[in-house]
């Protein structure tokens, strides 16, 4: 709750910082923020407690969580001096938008209650509506904005939908009181169809098969800052949260259900990467690639009363590497007119550090070993085998396979072609950024179990 309360201040903050003309200050300032309200969301780790009649709740799930959301907006902040340096008198306002969105992000994983769950999933989606479409004079960003505001509200609706017929079903919001009302043997029928409705809401969020329409244009078409934080922040709250609400729910218990997951998941591993394939422009490759990583992390749900370290491990490993990837590509497409591979020709001779760190985090999300995202599928499907989906298994190792071809055509175009320009200089930040997150993923891969035990 603490943690929420800072995040919102520091956000209104930010705004302050506009009104006194002080914006050099509002950078360092948040990221000092960021990192005292980090301090104080570890502090609350092992204090579960639950506020204003159980509307939201602290446990070692949310403020594990809530962690890893505040490091990764550490990071998007950072990259956010460099990125707006052209649009110095708008900065605090795309900076308090990011510090929002946070807010919302930590509501969604902290909520007892489904008003409080809704309430975060819209002050998360609106940010990234007008994060989306923040490029006003590019007809690409605003059609992706248009695209992504029209979409979200559909799936928002279908939420909504769906928690007004579990209310109807148990005359609560209270996610505790629901717990224990769906383990009685008569259930309303308004109840499961109440949670296929908002799973289905939550499958647009993670952006997984049959609903993945919009991530490639709108991943394309947003600013390649706002394409990070939908590809890693966004979606990685967008699980954990439906990972929350499974549990609740009890959803997992049903047949039916663990089937419909299983599909999913196959879908999403299959379609994204036979689609990242035939990708010319990075952005849409790693849109794909999203796709793919959120059919391997719906397996979770299909062990979840042991399978939120691994979720953790994942989502950290993913993002992290995300995050390193996307430092690059902002360094080399800050000037060009697209994100296409034919940008990347030459990096290992131009900027052999920035290729070396492009190239780790490619084979960390291929799942190559060393890497954090070769351990995180190792525990993944060592779950999956114990829970007896070993065709799943099957599935998502060949699908591994697949990726390698799509992320190693770009670690080709970066050694094997020869550059198209001189070597451009590197702001300090990018190199920071992207080498603080990459060792940081490595070290995930060296020791696992200081995050998969956490929880």
């Amino acid at each position: 709750m603490n943690t929420l309360i800072a995040i919102i201040g520091l956000g209104i903050l930010c705004l302050l910082f506009e009104i006194f003309d002080a914006r050099k200050a509002i950078i360092p300032i948040v990221v000092i923020g960021l990192l005292a309200i980090l301090g104080l969301d570890i502090s609350e780790f092992n204090n579960p407690n639950s506020y204003y009649n159980n509307m939201l709740v602290v446990g070692k799930f949310s403020s594990g969580f809530s962690g890893l959301f505040i490091i990764l907006t550490i990071f998007l902040v950072s990259l956010s001096h460099k990125f707006y340096e052209n649009h110095q008198t708008k900065i605090s306002d795309f900076i308090a938008i990011k510090i929002f969105l946070l807010a919302g992000a930590v509501a969604m994983v902290s909520f007892g209650n489904l008003a409080m769950f809704f309430l975060g999933i819209e002050v998360l989606s609106i940010a990234l509506y007008v994060l989306a479409s923040s490029n006003r004079l590019s007809i690409k960003s605003n059609e992706a904005g248009l695209k992504y505001f029209l979409m979200g509200s559909f799936a928002s609706g279908i939420i909504l939908f769906g928690i007004c017929l579990i209310y109807g079903a148990m005359g609560s919001f209270d996610v505790t009181e629901i717990s224990e009302l769906s383990r009685s043997a008569e259930l309303p029928i308004w109840f499961p169809i109440g949670i296929v409705l908002v799973f289905i809401g939550m499958l647009f969020k993670i952006a997984a098969v049959p609903f993945h329409f919009w991530a490639p244009d709108v991943y394309e078409g947003s600013p390649a800052l706002t394409t990070a934080l939908m590809s890693t922040l966004a979606k990685v709250v967008a699980i954990a949260t439906l990972y929350k609400l499974v549990k609740t729910m009890n959803a997992d218990i049903s047949p039916a259900f663990q089937l419909i997951i299983v599909i999913v998941s196959i879908a999403s591993m299959t379609v994204g990467n036979i689609m990242a394939l035939r990708q010319i422009n990075v952005k849409r490759m790693l849109a794909f690639s999203g796709i793919s990583h959120a059919g391997f992390m719906l397996m979770t749900l299909l062990s979840i009363s042991k399978s939120s370290g691994t979720l953790l491990y994942y989502t950290s490993a993913y993002a992290l590497a995300g995050i390193a990837a996307f430092a690059v590509i902002l360094y080399v497409c800050k000037t060009k007119e697209n994100e296409d591979i034919t940008n990347f020709h030459g990096l290992g001779k131009n900027n052999p550090l920035m290729a070396a760190i492009l190239t780790a985090s490619l084979l960390s999300m291929a799942g190559i070993p060393v890497f954090g995202g070769f351990f995180a599928k190792l525990f993944l499907f060592n779950q999956a085998i114990q829970a007896e989906f070993i065709a799943l298994v099957i599935i998502g190792v060949i699908n591994s396979i697949i990726s390698i071809g799509y992320y190693f055509k770009l670690i080709l175009a970066m050694y094997t072609k020869e550059p198209n320009e001189t070597k451009i200089p590197t702001p300090t930040v990018y190199y920071a950024v992207a080498v603080v997150a990459i060792v940081l993923n490595i070290a995930l891969g060296l020791f696992p179990s200081f995050v998969l035990d956490l929880l």
